[in-house]
């Protein structure tokens, strides 16, 4: 199986951590972001990944080199200009010619992604999307009356919200529909595939997620490196 993790974007919410080092680089225990993701991608049986670089993608390419030490087959692509978070693929379609796995380069998830793609290969459609449930607490009290007068009070409810968790499954024809040498997103993607009525499947994580946007997310990754991925 074949998977590619996009590791182009300048971490600009990550400042200044990722002045000096791009962001899947970036440490998180003992290892760095995307080590984890490759140790974990190895583990539910992918054999080759492919490193959607741009900002410094030297660095990357320096620190990864072909993945033997990994025991898997890594190759580094290079966009030469920003192509969103879709395009990067259209340089890899002489590549990808199975159902493949991309995701985002700053996802740390105790996900299975053996069990994400066989469901998503099940489908009868051309891209799967992982979706998670974030819940957040509200930080006024809600309330509730009629007329004039007060019925009720919910003290801080929780606002609950399911994301795109930025890990999807896509079978070769969706480079159909992905345009070359285009700054292309997954919102555009997915936009465009609900205009034409094209199917949609969604697979809704359970385990463990979390997304090292900003720096307290970084902060937290840290935190939790010990629970759920110093043992991976």
């Amino acid at each position: 199986m074949k998977a590619v993790i996009l590791a182009g974007g300048l971490g600009t919410r990550l400042r200044p951590f990722t002045e000096v080092i791009p962001k899947p680089l970036l440490p998180i225990g003992e290892k760095s972001v995307m080590e984890i993701q490759i140790e974990a991608l190895k583990k539910h049986g992918f054999e080759e990944i492919f490193l959607a670089t741009n900002y410094k993608s030297e660095y990357i390419e320096n620190f990864f080199g072909d993945g033997s030490k990994f025991g898997i087959k890594l190759k580094i692509s290079k966009e030469t200009k920003r192509l969103g978070t879709a395009g990067p693929l259209t340089l890899l379609k002489n590549e990808l010619t199975e159902p493949f796995l991309m995701m985002n380069g700053d996802i740390l998830t105790l996900l299975d992604y053996r069990k994400m793609y066989d469901f998503a290969v099940a489908k009868e459609t051309s891209l799967t999307v992982g979706i998670k449930e974030i819940v957040t607490p509200f930080q006024f009290g809600n309330i509730f009356y009629e007329g004039d007068y007060v019925t009720g009070i919910e003290e801080k409810p929780k606002i609950r919200t399911k994301i795109l968790a930025g890990i999807y499954i896509f079978k070769p024809e969706i480079f159909q529909l992905i345009p070359d040498d285009t700054y292309y997103g997954m919102d555009n993607l997915i936009e465009d595939m609900l205009a034409k009525d094209a199917k949609v499947a969604k697979y809704e994580i359970k385990e463990y997620w979390l997304d090292i946007g900003q720096v307290a997310d970084y902060e937290k990754a840290q935190e939790i490196y010990k629970t759920h991925f110093d043992k991976e």
